[in-house]
């Protein structure tokens, strides 16, 4: 009977430390993940500070949809500095997505809660998120809505807004955005809708442009519905309240 007791204790110890070898060897992993992430997540932001990044995962789906779709592979776009974007365009980006945009620190929790309580209605999602938010989506992060993914569109806007400043966001912003079937980025809008560079756009031009934003593959600048008509009328209006834009 002894001797069996002591089996069983036996047993009970190298199953024991079995287990915590691997809870310890988990834990490790999960360790090394999390500096390893952290690590990359930095290094990419800083980077991104100074190069101006190249594509968007959002691009390559889009390529591979179209590629699906019997289309040709289109991915139009052009890189602008910030100071060749004309200012009726930066105005229009911050009356429509964003107008705490200069003073948030890549949150408007104001605008978060009204979309909470608007999507508890609504079937209709409606988005609360600041262009640093959608700069970091865009910019870091796939396509998609999770509360994983939402957990790092968060992660990726603290480290833009402590890391990039507030001018740098906005034109990383207004060169990847998708804004039509292939279109990407400002220069290419103004390119295909008006036929002039980024930095002869107009007041009502911009306007046109930022109102596609939240679906640039169902609506167009160019041929607007009433709602969209509407919406660009709003827009001037707010563009008009802002005042001066002091990046």
């Amino acid at each position: 009977m002894a001797k069996k007791a002591n089996n069983r204790k036996g047993g009970s110890k190298t199953k024991g430390f079995f287990n915590n070898g691997v809870v310890r060897l988990v834990l490790r992993i999960l360790k090394l993940a999390v500096i390893v992430f952290v690590a990359a997540s930095l290094f990419g932001v800083l980077l991104f500070k100074f190069v101006n990044p190249p594509f968007t995962w959002l691009m390559i789906q889009r390529g591979f949809e179209r590629k699906a779709d019997g289309k040709d592979w289109k991915i139009d776009k052009k890189w602008v500095a910030f100071d060749d974007i004309a200012d009726n365009m930066k105005r229009a980006a911050v009356a429509a997505e964003d107008q705490t945009f200069l003073e948030n620190h890549g949150f408007d929790f104001k605008a978060i809660e009204r979309a909470i309580q608007k999507n508890a209605k609504s079937k209709k999602l409606i988005g609360g998120s600041t262009i640093s938010q959608q700069t970091a989506k865009n910019v870091f992060l796939y396509p998609g809505r999770s509360f994983v993914r939402k957990g790092f569109e968060a992660w990726f806007t603290i480290l833009i807004e402590t890391f990039w400043s507030k001018k740098r966001i906005m034109e990383v912003y207004l060169n990847v955005i998708e804004m039509g079937d292939g279109i990407y980025g400002i220069e290419a809008a103004s390119q295909a809708y008006f036929h002039k560079p980024a930095s002869k756009l107009t007041k009502r031009q911009a306007a046109a442009i930022a109102v596609i934003f939240p679906s640039p593959l169902k609506w167009s600048a160019t041929r607007p519905t009433r709602y969209l008509k509407h919406r660009q009328y709003l827009i001037m209006k707010n563009m008009r309240r802002l005042g001066p834009l002091e990046f």
